[in-house]
């Protein structure tokens, strides 16, 4: 077999290297690498695959390198991707790799004709937004709220769009739930990024290592001829189990427990975002691991093994806790990426989108852990709540092959649209079918990406507009989600300007 990769140096490419370092099945694999420096680094730790590596240079958004990429292979993996902080540093890199190289990835496999790769495309988690309860647990086919100012998560969500219509015969789509990677905690001592994290935000953790294994599993089912044809042109969470769900106040209860500490010794209500995060526990997250059974490591596992590679945090229980509040967490307050920053800085825009208004954000600031409403760690054993279900605007749990023409007219009616197409084949859930926003704009998409997937077109599919606040006033799927989180009476359009500077516009009703 012969394999194409891009993000081979990122937490889950390493992962995935790791793992596929001693499969004899694979003969020739091509490694996209924007850095070759560190490319070789991550060979040097497998010797094995050396011969068989070639490392290709350049931008997945450049055809020529693309078309060398794939050139020749059987599957591409495409882990590539501009995560937080570094979007939120460089929204121009975000947008050229998770969208526009996506776009041309996509372009060189339709243009290999017969030859086409397979092509397994990672998405992520944070499509569907800010959750909170009721709707703590979700599902593929969630409507996808991606949150205000995220340009990663608008760019994968355009991303990601791009490969479910297009003409690849055989694609999956995997989206990555938050992962605990070897990085973790010094990746978290540099950016204001852990402030975004809600205290009560659902996290279903996936480890890197666990991330490995799934794409090892799925090349070795691949190259034995035993992957079942059900499994493409499908969307999947990755997922960690029930033994992983928790919430954010847990994981920086686990992290600074390391140090004999919590959270609540570091952190002070007022630092974290209320909302506007991303994160959920999976309803239909066994379905993948069914499959490939990659579920492995729990959370528990992950800190012991941070402990056991880095002894040196064992001295922390030692140190003062004021000490090291000071160095590791207020100094990350001053971060342009802080809401504190916003605050002082008058960004009102973001204050808004995270917090509701700088008056709720200064009522925080007033806030004790004592009159703090946290919720209490989840039980392990903890299963989907079926009590509260999203709003699909049809019978989500038909199968395939009964979808008809009134399902298609339904959901596209609770999405305050239509469905402009007339003709359609009862249980074609590829078919290029014509709708209708409530907007009145038109836009092509199959009844897999829009019943199945949860995409419908909005302002953000085309430009950085988070238009949500207007557009759930006539959308009853969006709304079964966005008002978890939001209050009605909001009017609030955010967006970005050509320079990524913030913007939030109260709009008329």
């Amino acid at each position: 077999m012969r394999i194409a990769i891009t993000g081979a140096t990122g937490n889950m490419g390493q992962a995935a290297v790791a793992a596929i370092a001693s499969e004899e099945y694979i003969e020739k694999i091509n490694i996209l690498s924007h850095s070759k420096k560190r490319t070789k680094k991550l060979l040097n730790k497998h010797k094995e695959l050396k011969k068989k590596v070639l490392i290709i240079e350049g931008s997945l958004a450049n055809p020529d390198v693309c078309a060398k990429l794939i050139d020749g292979a059987d599957i591409v993996i495409n882990m590539g991707a501009v995560i937080p902080p570094k979007s939120d540093q460089m929204p121009e890199r975000a947008i050229e790799c998770n969208e526009q190289g996506v776009r041309t990835l996509v372009r060189a496999i339709e243009q290999a004709g017969e030859n086409q790769p397979k092509l397994v495309h990672i998405s992520t988690v944070a499509l569907y937004g800010n959750r909170t309860a009721p709707h703590l647990f979700g599902r593929v086919g969630d409507p996808l709220l991606v949150s205000p100012f995220d340009i990663y998560s608008a760019t994968k969500l355009r991303g990601e769009f791009c490969v479910l219509e297009s003409t690849i015969k055989h694609w999956a789509v995997l989206r990555q739930t938050a992962m605990l990677h070897p990085n973790m905690l010094t990746d978290n001592v540099h950016d204001g990024l852990m402030f975004h994290t809600c205290f009560n935000a659902p996290l279903e953790w996936a480890t890197a290592h666990d991330s490995g294994i799934l794409i090892r599993n799925i090349l070795r089912k691949e190259a034995a001829n035993e992957m079942p044809d059900s499994f493409w042109k499908k969307c999947y969470n990755i997922a960690g189990g029930a033994i992983n769900r928790i919430y954010g106040i847990d994981t920086l209860n686990d992290g600074f427990a390391l140090i004999g500490g919590s959270a609540k010794q570091f952190f002070k209500p007022g630092y974290n975002a209320t909302r506007n995060f991303h994160g959920v526990w999976y309803s239909d997250g066994h379905l993948l691991n069914d499959l490939f059974d990659y579920q492995k490591q729990s959370v528990t596992d992950y800190w012991q093994e941070v402990l056991r590679k880095h002894k040196i945090y064992k001295l922390g229980k030692i140190v003062p806790k004021s000490l090291i509040r000071h160095f590791a967490v207020k100094r990350l307050l001053k971060d342009p990426n802080s809401p504190a920053y916003w605050a002082k800085h008058n960004d009102e825009a973001r204050l808004t989108a995270y917090f509701g208004s700088r008056e709720e954000y200064e009522k925080l600031q007033q806030t004790t852990w004592n009159n703090m409403d946290v919720p209490a760690r989840p039980s392990p054993d903890i299963k989907a709540d079926n009590e509260n279900p999203v709003f699909y605007g049809y019978d989500f749990f038909k199968s395939d092959n009964d979808i008809d023409l009134s399902d298609l007219k339904s959901v596209a009616k609770a999405h305050g649209g239509k469905l402009l197409s007339e003709n359609f084949a009862t249980g074609d859930m590829y078919a290029k079918l014509e709708w209708e926003t409530q907007d009145g704009e038109k836009f092509t998409a199959t009844p897999y990406s829009v019943l199945r997937a949860g995409h419908w077109y909005n302002p953000i599919y085309r430009e950085n507009v988070w238009d949500f606040d207007r557009l759930s006033k006539k959308d009853e799927i969006f709304a079964s989600v966005w008002y978890d989180s939001h209050r009605k009476d909001e009017n609030m359009r955010y967006g970005y300007d050509e320079k990524f500077n913030a913007r939030a516009e109260k709009i008329c009703e």
